[in-house]
């Protein structure tokens, strides 16, 4: 039987900052995140993960911010060559968008990455938006739909799982949610229009993975909290989009979300339904963040419960990934 301080690691995918990872992993830790000052040359990256998989106690998530353009993290390899973001790439036509994300998807399988929080499916609605700018496909929704669709299943057809983000919709926002929780002041019927639609169309096209953005959207909750916390909107995915997969927070040391407390900010999202998080390191704070999680919940039944399940949605998409050390 899996102990419970195995499962709550599980739930955690944490950045090689601080080290702190080689022992999560003997732990459980769910996976690791790899950025650009990870990743030196082909050799050095092929060895680094495979020495992260012998170190594993459960076949870990490799993950990976590969989008192309300003989010790409495989620079020192390609000295300073990059691919196209999302809404560049789109604009040469879908065949390009095809054979782009097909060379990523391959250059990625080529590593050994599992995971990649990529394609961004938020609409860039809002002309001075800090943060999505060109990682948005268009500012048409029907355009990022038809994009999603194309970008996920190459990513699907390599063996890669594809990370839709950031639900319900970062593409209105006017501030960056890296230094301030941004508030969206759109009825639900607006954001399910023009922002939740892509991420609708992603379940039916068979999302596995969806991150939750550290936003304000008014229409789930009057106070702020940002979605990646809020029970209201991480149960509209489950119950109105009948989303089955994992929901991950975007990085918790934003300032959007880690205002709340380190901790407690955890213990607000197993609440809230969050199936996994990330964190961009792992040094003593981050590691020290799990394991007070995990004294809080050993007399907590509800959140037991809930990350028994968070355990098990993990577990079954490593399954069919066929994930292996």
């Amino acid at each position: 039987m899996t102990d419970l301080k195995t499962k709550l690691y599980q739930m955690f995918i944490l950045g090689l900052d601080g080290n702190g990872y080689k022992t999560a992993l003997h732990q459980g830790l769910g996976g690791v995140i790899f950025f650009t000052k990870d990743i030196q040359s082909e050799e050095q990256f092929k060895n680094l993960i495979s020495e992260i998989k012998s170190q594993s106690l459960i076949p870990p998530f490799l993950s990976i911010d590969q989008e192309g353009g300003r989010v790409e993290r495989t620079e020192n390899i390609h000295h300073g060559k990059k691919y196209l973001s999302a809404k560049y790439a789109f604009e040469k036509g879908t065949e390009f968008l095809a054979r782009q994300t097909q060379k990523i998807a391959q250059e990625l399988k080529f590593y050994g990455i599992n995971l990649n929080f990529s394609p961004c499916i938020d609409v860039n609605t809002n002309p001075d938006n800090p943060i999505i700018g060109e990682r948005a496909f268009s500012s048409v929704t029907d355009e990022v739909i038809e994009c999603e669709k194309i970008v996920s299943e190459i990513y699907k057809n390599n063996g890669i799982i594809p990370c839709v983000k950031h639900f319900p919709g970062h593409g209105d926002a006017n501030a960056d949610s890296h230094l301030t929780l941004p508030e969206i002041n759109l009825t639900l019927e607006q954001m399910e229009q023009t922002h939740i639609k892509p991420f609708k169309y992603a379940i039916k096209n068979g999302a596995k993975m969806i991150m939750a953005a550290h936003l304000h959207c008014k229409c789930f909750e009057k106070e702020p909290v940002p979605t990646s916390l809020s029970k209201n909107a991480l149960g509209y995915l489950r119950k109105k989009l009948s989303f089955e997969g994992i929901i991950i927070s975007d990085d918790m040391i934003m300032k959007g979300v880690s205002k709340f407390g380190q901790a407690e900010a955890c213990i607000m999202g197993i609440k809230a339904g969050l199936n996994m998080f990330i964190y961009r390191d792992s040094n003593i704070e981050t590691i020290s963040v799990i394991n007070e999680v995990y004294n809080l919940v050993l007399n907590d039944r509800e959140l037991q419960k809930n990350i028994e399940d968070s355990y098990e949605r993990i577990m079954n998409l490593k399954k069919t990934y066929k994930f292996s050390l």
